[in-house]
């Protein structure tokens, strides 16, 4: 089973996957090299990330080859943030495209899917700033930038527990979720209703937004 924990910086995603997530975390991406610059070669930065995205659903599903939950610090399917990015203004509508486009054909190949389960964390933005300016041990790059992002966040969440009804829980769970199975990850007419579903307007949303 695959349980992903999404959230902006410093919701608390991170040490959820600590203290729950035993030997079976998944962890974000490191800093990366070799990194299409998205504003010379957008088809290429569109196609590394989808890659990226590939390579740690593949870690997920041989972690869970153990017989564990694996569990995902920030969704493998991670096509939301340039989505987020465009819908506040942050990313051009070009960059959004070519990226659904790239991970459209992952997902077609089967090679990356939807999780059995998603716990998505939410929390206001003053909170977040609080506990990211307490926090001496990490750098958050862009942080308020990732507040912004919150409201798109949840929205693309929104869509998916439309589509699949069950899968998506609004708050992190104070223990590990039950998680079972779906056959269904890697389902294209899945991936294409919840694009659908996304809302069809694109509110700039302004720094301080929550």
């Amino acid at each position: 089973m695959i349980l992903v924990v999404e959230g902006i910086s410093a919701s608390g995603k991170t040490t959820w996957c600590g203290q729950h997530g035993g030997g079976s975390v998944v962890p974000e991406h490191g800093r990366l090299d070799g990194v299409p610059d998205r504003g010379r070669d957008p088809a290429a930065a569109a196609r590394f990330w989808a890659e990226r995205n590939v390579d740690r659903w593949q870690a997920a599903l041989a972690m869970e080859k153990g017989g564990r939950v694996a569990v995902c610090d920030t969704d493998p399917l991670k096509l939301h943030y340039v989505w987020c990015l465009w819908q506040i203004g942050e990313a051009d509508e070009r960059d959004w495209l070519l990226e659904h486009e790239a991970t459209r054909d992952t997902v077609r190949d089967g090679r990356i899917g939807f999780a059995d389960a998603y716990a998505v964390g939410r929390i206001e933005p003053q909170i977040a700033r609080d506990r990211a300016h307490a926090d001496a041990t990490r750098r958050r790059r862009n942080f308020e930038l990732h507040v912004r992002l919150q409201v798109a966040l949840m929205r693309w969440y929104a869509a998916i527990d439309q589509i699949m009804p069950g899968r998506v829980q609004f708050g992190l769970p104070a223990a590990m979720p039950g998680v079972r199975h779906h056959a269904e990850r890697c389902d294209l007419g899945a991936f294409d209703r919840v694009i659908a579903a996304l809302p069809k307007d694109r509110p700039v949303l302004r720094q301080g937004n929550g």
